[in-house]
């Protein structure tokens, strides 16, 4: 989920709860909060914290709450992590440590002290090598399965293969895995995944619901027809560095989200007018 600012800047917590239940009422089971999406390294842990309570308060137990709470310093991502549970997050999403480029005994090592801060909150591992420069390899994964809070994994690298490997070493069933990518959601429910941590889920989440259950009812045809419907907003949502074209789209069907923060800047003219075309499109007549 982003995270909308008011026009000063500072997260506008009400907005955040309408937002929160408006993606709820549009399919989402669940919401990860303070993600890539939602810009969590420019947010203050104190709003983090007030994000989490706006939005747990708004959804109630409709929807399942995870909390972005990752870090590429250990100390931190333990502390981050200790703190969702102890505000009655369902889950926290853990994404590999970024920049320093651990080697695989280090991931390994990350993630157990992680698990260990809150043995009973569910983890989803997040493996998104373009923006962290370091992938976890599946191998490593299947050791850490011997922590029964590790339970799911959002596969963002790019390709399908990722998810076969998991499968073949994991098990099909004892590890959920979720497409990172949009535009790798029907691919990747073909060789094994279960969904799709979603970023076009903020304007059309109905559709890509319908695609999901299509596929796992046997409807191979419809969830076709609706991947190929909604490529070219997947597209477009990627066109550059997300979530600056996501917030766009919002803002382009009536949530005044705000820009992101800098380093991040909005959307220039030529990103909101391809955006606008394809909502255009994708609007029922």
């Amino acid at each position: 989920m982003v995270t909308p600012f008011a026009p000063d800047g500072s997260v506008n917590l009400d907005l955040a709860a309408r937002l929160a239940d408006h993606l709820v009422r549009e399919g989402s089971d669940g919401l990860v909060l303070c993600g890539t999406t939602g810009e969590s390294p420019t947010l203050s842990w104190a709003e983090q914290h007030a994000l989490f309570a706006a939005v747990k308060e708004a959804v109630g137990d409709r929807a399942a709450l995870l909390a972005g709470s990752g870090s590429n310093c250990t100390a931190e991502a333990v502390e981050a992590t200790a703190e969702a549970a102890a505000l009655g997050a369902d889950g926290a999403l853990v994404v590999v440590p970024y920049y320093n480029r651990p080697p695989q005994e280090g991931l390994e090592a990350h993630f157990r002290a992680v698990a260990a801060a809150a043995p009973g909150l569910p983890l989803m591992l997040y493996n998104i090598p373009g923006r962290t420069g370091c992938s976890l390899a599946p191998e490593t994964t299947a050791r850490l399965l011997d922590l029964t809070n590790v339970v799911a994994y959002k596969a963002a690298s790019g390709t399908t293969e990722e998810v076969s490997r998991l499968r073949l070493l994991c098990g099909g069933e004892r590890l959920a895995i979720y497409s990172g990518d949009d535009a790798l959601t029907l691919p990747m429910l073909a060789v094994g995944a279960v969904g799709v941590v979603s970023v076009a889920s903020h304007v059309a989440g109905p559709q890509i619901r319908e695609l999901i259950q299509a596929f796992l009812a046997g409807d191979h045809t419809l969830a076709l027809a609706r991947h190929e419907a909604l490529l070219p907003l997947l597209q477009a949502l990627f066109c550059t560095s997300n979530p600056i074209p996501v917030k766009a789209a919002l803002e382009l069907g009536g949530w005044p989200v705000g820009a992101p923060r800098l380093p991040l800047v909005a959307a220039d003219s030529t990103v909101r007018e391809r955006l606008s075309s394809i909502l255009a499109a994708l609007r029922p007549t």
